[in-house]
């Protein structure tokens, strides 16, 4: 369990293989409530390739000081696009 932000990680790992691996992260809010967004991929376990990268959200709820996830949203490379030009639109940018 993290008790600090940058504890905060998608990585995955079983019986020593990393099956998802994160590439980046950026915190978007702190407080009890945190926001994170990742970058990450994941492995194919039939070709032993990691898979195209993947953006998600994961929502944290600080709880007797340590982090738990409470939700997660994730992107793909289909989905992230189209979630750039509504924002752009509702904020014009």
């Amino acid at each position: 369990m993290a008790s600090d932000y940058d504890e905060l990680t998608v990585q995955y790992e079983e019986d020593g293989q990393v099956l998802v691996e994160e590439m980046d992260k950026q915190v978007l809010n702190k407080g009890l409530w945190t926001t994170v967004l990742f970058l990450y991929r994941e492995l194919d376990k039939k070709t032993g390739e990691f898979k195209e990268p993947k953006a998600g959200f994961r929502r944290y709820q600080k709880v007797g000081g340590v982090f738990r996830k409470r939700d997660a949203i994730n992107l793909s490379e289909k989905t992230a696009p189209q979630v750039v030009e509504q924002l752009k639109a509702w904020f014009k940018i």
